[in-house]
């Protein structure tokens, strides 16, 4: 007689109240539930493994020392992102690489349109590149956006946060957060017109 056993089921809010009653088990399940994406993350706006396990380590301690503070208003694993871009972004600061923009630059929030010159496409770019090759194109176009897009536009199409998590996990209002995802994809989509130059938009129209 054969038995089957099914996977646990993850209880955010259940293991999250355990984890403030001072559970570590039930802290060390959120960790391993949430560690790769938190790691993903923080390595798509820090653009260095170091730096993004850096900010993994600290994101989940200063989760863990301020537990008391999440209240439960939000989703823990929005809370969480909201630490760990907070970690990102302080990590930009502090190496000062990224000179696009200052990362506090105040930025127009209105649903402007913006006109964009797009270039000619030969051909379509999945007959001249692999998958693997298509993949890193896309993420080297995400990794030259400015910082304030680039972390919009992760949150949102990438770790497919809705426009209310991102907005509140970057303290930001609803149509900044519109206006920067609008903008990200717009340039995203000039970047790839641009290395592709063939005719017609239809492969990346999602963006």
């Amino acid at each position: 007689m054969s038995t089957s056993t099914t996977a646990p089921v993850f209880d955010e809010p259940a293991l999250v109240a355990r984890a403030k009653a001072g559970d570590m088990s039930a802290f060390s399940d959120l960790v391993q539930h949430y560690d790769r994406r938190i790691f993903r993350m923080a390595k798509q706006i820090t653009q260095n493994d170091d730096d993004a396990e850096d900010v993994l380590q600290e994101s989940f301690l200063k989760a863990y020392t301020h537990l008391d503070d999440f209240q439960g208003n939000s989703k823990f694993y929005t809370w969480l992102v909201r630490i760990a871009v907070n970690e990102a972004l302080m990590k930009l600061r502090k190496r000062r690489s990224d000179r696009t923009v200052p990362l506090d630059e105040p930025i127009d929030t209105g649903e402007d349109e913006m006109v964009r010159e797009i270039a000619v496409w030969d051909e379509n770019p999945e007959e001249t590149y692999s998958r693997e090759e298509l993949a890193q194109i896309l993420d080297q176009a995400i990794q030259s956006l400015k910082p304030a897009y680039r972390t919009v536009f992760i949150l949102r199409d990438i770790e497919e946060l809705s426009i209310e998590e991102t907005a509140e996990a970057l303290s930001l209002s609803i149509s900044a957060v519109k206006s920067r995802l609008l903008r990200a994809r717009l340039q995203l989509r000039e970047k790839l017109t641009r290395q592709f130059k063939r005719q017609g938009d239809d492969a990346f129209a999602y963006l």
